[in-house]
């Protein structure tokens, strides 16, 4: 059994509360994705479940045993680090074989364990030549490489893939993805990089101040955001926020602008507001770039769709799409589009806003409603 679970961990360095109570529980053989800012928790919480860190409060459980006294070997891990890790004096193959004579298997078993983990990753080549002489990509290959040979029940990865260029960084995500699906054993991996988590996650934790912020399946969290930090850390470019205000006529909810812009909501969306008493009061609109797209005249708009007009500021083109900036009362709003929508900044273009896609946030408490 490879589960874990922890329950109410804390980690102090000082007056510094890292991890602050942390409540988790990850089943055999799910891929798991710790993500936040930096400073958030996430790499110490990682140390701590390898035993590399002290747990200050609170138990950490893998396979159902305690394990906050056992030491790094006996907690059945491997862990994958940023720097690779690899002894620079040693060849692929005896980087990989380290683990296998650290615990004295059998001579003979080393060079077949050692080639299958090798031909899962296709380093078969390499496994003859020294780290100096391997790509980036190639040495995080031989990294992971040491960590499967073992055939560890649990695999924590830490930030794997942040010293590699954005190529390289995309063809390890796939890798990663399909070495998990392969295995079958519970992986944990931590970045800052939510592209990262929202791809290869079975199930994303967001951490913030050494607490879990928000936890579910990558698409849960990005389509359902319980506050503005989680909306506003998943996808890139990044959910829009404006001020405005939350109104109402003969029931229909609606949000208007510094401009006087107004957006109504949906029927279906206005009755939830109805329900739960709609007074006009401040909030924040929270709408994603891609849920605004151009008004064209051959389209018949969807239900939800309310048209809102706009001069553009500034055009950023990135081959596919085109992301453009236009303003809304004081604020800066960005709109992605088709690459050849709008090509000039002055233009006029006519756009549509999904409001069913939208979130409402108070101010104060910066939950979304």
């Amino acid at each position: 059994m490879s589960d874990l679970v922890i329950s109410q961990a804390h980690k102090r360095y000082g007056d510094v509360h890292a991890v602050r109570g942390v409540d988790l529980n990850i089943p055999e053989g799910e891929f798991c994705v710790l993500v936040g800012p930096s400073g958030c928790g996430k790499s110490t919480l990682l140390r701590m479940i390898a035993g590399l860190e002290t747990i200050g409060a609170g138990d950490i459980s893998i396979g159902g045993a305690r394990v906050n006294d056992f030491r790094p070997r006996d907690r059945n891990i491997a862990m994958v680090f940023q720097n690779y890790a690899l002894y620079p004096y040693l060849t692929v193959f005896e980087n990989i074989a380290f683990p296998l004579r650290a615990r004295k298997v059998e001579t003979s078993e080393i060079p077949d364990r050692v080639a299958s983990a090798a031909s899962l990753l296709g380093i078969e080549a390499l496994l003859e030549r020294y780290p100096r002489q391997l790509s980036g990509g190639q040495r995080q290959r031989a990294a992971i490489g040491r960590a499967i040979v073992r055939n560890a029940g649990l695999f924590l990865l830490d930030e794997p893939l942040s010293n590699l260029d954005a190529q390289l960084r995309d063809e390890m995500r796939v890798e990663l993805k399909r070495l998990h699906q392969g295995l079958g054993k519970t992986f944990i991996y931590v970045t800052h990089d939510q592209i990262e988590a929202m791809t290869l996650a079975d199930r994303i934790v967001l951490l913030r101040d050494g607490q879990i912020e928000q936890q579910g399946s990558p698409l849960e969290v990005f389509e359902r955001p319980r506050t503005r930090f989680v909306a506003g850390f998943l996808g890139s470019p990044k959910m829009n926020f404006l001020s405005a205000r939350l109104a109402g006529s003969e029931g229909i909810a609606s949000v208007r602008f510094s401009d006087g812009t107004e957006l109504q909501f949906p029927p279906d969306r206005s009755a939830q507001f109805n329900e739960t008493g709609l007074e006009e009061r401040p909030i924040i609109f929270g709408v994603r770039p891609e849920h605004i797209a151009p008004q064209r005249h051959e389209e018949r708009r969807r239900e939800g769709q309310y048209p809102l007009k706009a001069k553009v500021d500034l055009v950023q083109p990135t081959g596919t799409r085109t992301y453009i900036q236009f303003r809304l009362g004081d604020e800066r709003v960005t709109a992605e589009l088709q690459a050849h929508d709008v090509e000039q900044p002055g233009a006029h273009v006519d756009l549509l806003v999904d409001m069913n896609r939208t979130i409402l946030i108070d101010p104060q408490t910066e939950r979304v409603l």
